[in-house]
């Protein structure tokens, strides 16, 4: 089979753009945003984070990240602390007030999304995640080389 991977870009950009449609209706219920959704899903564990892994998780640069956490810090969901292991950084929370609204989004979403869920087998929603983890992986890992970047370059100029 010959590899065409304007056929997987399609395929992976419409899927991703449906689920997002499909979450935002839900959220915005909520008057919550899908990367004000990330956010407060990646700190629900109750665990600091920093800016860094709040921007790459929600998909944000980092101003634009820094604006959101404005916001929810001024909605009393997110509060900022001193990372006590450096403390040149600053670590994002949830506030109780924001794991409440966290959790209220989150069985929203569940509750929507288990409208799809026979759609995909339990197993097939697992292979899924598999190889949609593995395919990011080898993205990251190097998929894209010097060289490559240098004839990107040049062929764009």
């Amino acid at each position: 089979m010959a590899r065409q991977p304007q056929v997987l870009l399609h395929l992976l950009t419409r899927a991703e753009r449906l689920s997002v449609r499909r979450i935002q209706s839900v959220l915005e219920e909520f008057d919550c945003s899908i990367e004000a959704w990330r956010v407060l899903d990646l700190l629900s564990d109750g665990e600091g984070r920093n800016m860094t892994a709040l921007a790459d998780h929600a998909f944000l640069p980092a101003p634009t990240l820094t604006k959101l956490i404005d916001q929810l810090v001024d909605q009393n969901l997110v509060f900022r602390r001193v990372d006590p292991a450096d403390r040149r950084r600053v670590l994002a929370q949830l506030t109780p007030r924001g794991m409440q609204r966290w959790q209220r989004l989150s069985r929203a979403v569940r509750a929507d999304w288990g409208l799809v869920g026979p759609l995909l087998a339990e197993n097939d929603e697992e292979q899924l995640k598999t190889l949609l983890a593995q395919l990011a992986g080898a993205l990251e890992g190097g998929g894209v080389t010097a060289a490559r970047v240098e004839r990107a370059v040049g062929r764009g100029r």
